[in-house]
């Protein structure tokens, strides 16, 4: 039996880097994910909401979501956690205030 090898059109991976649209370097492809896990979107509203992509690259990206779902989502999980510590870090006056009258 011979292997083939799974090609994604439209999505790029190197090594060690996340993986990202081809024609649009900048957009990786866990945010497309996170459009669909997170807001519900479907591919048709992410191109209505990205009118720069077409249905092809949304539904590649997807593809290889649902095909490497463990990188994908340890890639979410980590900038989740990324963006905790950095609202710990840096909190906005509403937040103050909330934790001084929790505090009282």
């Amino acid at each position: 039996m011979k292997v083939i090898a799974t090609a994604y059109p439209h999505i790029v991976k190197s090594d060690g880097e996340p993986a990202r649209l081809e024609e649009h370097p900048r957009l990786r492809v866990a945010m497309l994910a996170a459009d669909y896990l997170w807001r519900g979107w479907s591919a048709e509203e992410m191109v209505r909401h990205y009118p720069y992509l077409t249905l092809g690259e949304v539904h590649a990206a997807l593809g290889y979501y649902f095909d490497h779902r463990e990188e994908i989502d340890a890639e979410l999980l980590e900038e989740s956690r990324d963006a905790d510590a950095w609202r710990k870090a840096h909190p906005t006056v509403s937040e103050l205030v909330r934790l001084k009258h929790a505090a009282a």
